[in-house]
């Protein structure tokens, strides 16, 4: 009995057991997943907050999910699900995104860059285009990333921006074609022929940088510097990594005192190695020639190694002015040159037909002799403008339109013969060079010229400017003859852009109808390619700045920048544009 009553308690305690311990489990499980959501919705709250779906991070840029914080374009592939991207800026900052190219095929840009290199771009057009071709963006339509970043560094070298280029190397850890950016930068330190600075220079290279090349040079540097046990200690590490080699190892050995004799052999294999060759052979003496790398050129050029020893050496001359044309070496070295070229008094007195028979380098030696011989300002200009004829018969132009620029700038104009005063001033202006744009002058008679565009030029408060433009348009109101130009056009919209209001009797559209924006252009507006649009209206400015484009010619840019809401650039091509200037 006893027995029974037992085994009924214990069964009776088990039921309450089971019974609590279910409901404990069921309100355990409840508050488990009611914190896990919590959780959830904090953290995707916290991702919403820190992370804007346009800006992107610039530390840790490279490697990006598309299907996480940016929109991508629904078109790409699957295998894009992790894409790299390299560059300099965030898009943002220029009113573009990391898909700019997408709706561009890749040919269209490789066809744009190729006639790009062709143009020697102005200083705002070259802004542009580094803005947007260095901006971190997806490829365009059928090109692999190689290709991409391969195209970015290229005009980073080709343009020389030793600044960039130190920034593209910071913000893009790893990338194809990275030893050739780097060994570059060696190069452009070294070809200056100040190898302290070029060593001060390297040291802010960030050191998580690792090229044998870069590690070669500061390694000399350490030499130069006179730390010798160090530059040991990193050339012993090269070597255990089998990133050094018996050229350099021979030329730093002789440099430590190691060894007493070195090789006498010029290594042209690379600058550091021809430069090695150099500070290390005795009487070293070097003959370049038109197979001599342009590195090498400006090394010769900056050392002052280039020399002629025999002024009659036709070939060796010829090849001089081909560097020079080609920007490798200074043209006041082909100058001086001119000038030693041996001339009978009687050649020198019968130049302008004497020049005929001979030699195209002696001919252009000849004639400037005469130049430089004359006195009179006439004959001057005659043998100057002869001169130029003479450079643009043996294709090295380049040479001589910076010398006769210069040469033109000193004369006083009031002294040049009428028949060529024009022909003057049209050389001066085509080879000069924007400094500054000049102080700016405000006129409120004039629309694109008054108090208006302060907001552009000096951030000026958006209400002050409302009400200047108020003022303004009255007072041009009452002026019945006042004509609205295109550049008057092209702020009146912007205006508009930027949510201004303008007064509702000016019939903007009617007056705008007769300023036609090509159809070409406007179809990349409709197909939403920016980044191309941008590379397009660079071409079209060109060499030029923007004050200098016909009125026309700055209001359908204007309004095609507007449309696709490109308003960094816009404002760099109106600030140069409108405004008075002294």
């Amino acid at each position: 009995m006893y027995l029974m009553i037992l085994k009924s308690f214990n069964f009776i305690v088990s039921f309450f057991l089971l019974f609590f311990s279910t409901i404990l489990l069921a309100e355990e499980k409840i508050d488990i997943w009611k914190n896990k959501k919590n959780k959830e919705i904090s953290e995707s709250e916290t991702i919403k907050k820190d992370n804007s779906p346009n800006k992107i991070n610039l530390e840790n840029v490279n490697s990006i999910n598309p299907s996480e914080s940016i929109k991508i374009d629904e078109n790409l592939s699957d295998d894009s699900k992790e894409v790299k991207i390299f560059g300099v800026y965030d898009p943002e900052d220029f009113n573009l995104d990391l898909n700019m190219w997408s709706s561009t095929k890749a040919d269209d840009v490789r066809s744009s860059i190729k006639r790009l290199k062709k143009i020697n771009l102005s200083r705002t057009s070259n802004e542009i285009l580094n803005n947007v071709l260095l901006s971190y963006s997806f490829p365009p339509k059928g090109m692999k990333e190689k290709e991409f970043v391969e195209i970015k560094i290229n005009w980073l070298i080709e343009n020389n921006d030793e600044e960039l280029i130190e920034d593209f190397l910071k913000q893009n850890k790893e990338f194809y074609g990275k030893s050739r950016v780097v060994q570059y930068l060696v190069d452009h330190n070294i070809s200056q022929a100040n190898i302290k600075k070029g060593c001060d220079k390297i040291k802010f290279i960030d050191s998580s940088i690792k090229d044998s090349y870069l590690e070669k040079f500061k390694i000399y540097c350490l030499i130069f510097n006179g730390e010798n046990s160090q530059a040991r200690l990193l050339l012993d590490l090269l070597r255990e990594q089998n990133q050094s080699d018996k050229f350099f190892d021979d030329k730093v050995d002789f440099l430590l005192g190691i060894t007493k004799k070195t090789s006498n052999k010029i290594n042209e294999k690379n600058l550091l190695n021809f430069y090695l060759s150099s500070v290390t052979i005795q009487n070293f003496n070097y003959e370049p020639n038109e197979k001599t790398k342009k590195e090498i050129w400006k090394y010769l050029n900056a050392a002052n190694l280039i020399k002629l020893e025999d002024i009659n050496d036709k070939k060796k001359l010829k090849d001089l002015e081909m560097a020079a044309n080609k920007g490798q070496i200074n043209p006041e070295i082909i100058f001086n040159i001119y000038k030693q070229v041996p001339f009978t008094l009687n050649n020198l007195i019968n130049a302008q037909s004497v020049y005929l028979t001979l030699d195209e380098t002696d001919a252009r030696a000849l004639i400037f002799q005469k130049y430089l011989l004359s006195e009179d300002l006439e004959k001057q200009l005659d043998y100057l403008f002869l001169l130029e004829e003479l450079f643009k018969k043996g294709e090295i132009q380049k040479i001589y339109s910076k010398f006769l620029s210069d040469k033109l700038k000193v004369l006083d104009f009031k002294n040049i013969p009428k028949k060529y005063q024009e022909v003057v001033q049209n050389r001066i202006q085509s080879n000069l060079k924007i400094a500054s744009l000049g102080k700016i002058k405000y006129d409120d008679k004039v629309l694109h010229q008054s108090k208006i565009i302060k907001f552009y030029l000096e951030n000026e408060n958006k209400k002050k400017i409302q009400k200047d433009i108020d003022k303004i348009f009255k007072k041009i109101s009452k002026n019945r003859k006042y004509f609205y130009s295109a550049k008057d056009l092209a702020l009146v919209e912007t205006l508009i852009k930027d949510g201004f209001k303008v007064p509702a009797n000016l019939n903007y559209s009617e007056l705008s109808k007769k300023y036609e924006v090509p159809k070409n252009l406007f179809q990349l507006v409709e197909k939403n390619e920016s980044a191309f649009l941008a590379l397009k209206i660079v071409e079209i400015i060109g060499e030029d700045e923007p004050y200098q484009l016909d009125p026309e010619t700055i209001y359908f840019l204007t309004s095609l920048l507007n449309s696709m809401d490109l308003i960094q650039i816009r404002n760099k091509v109106l600030i140069s544009a409108l405004p008075k200037r002294t």
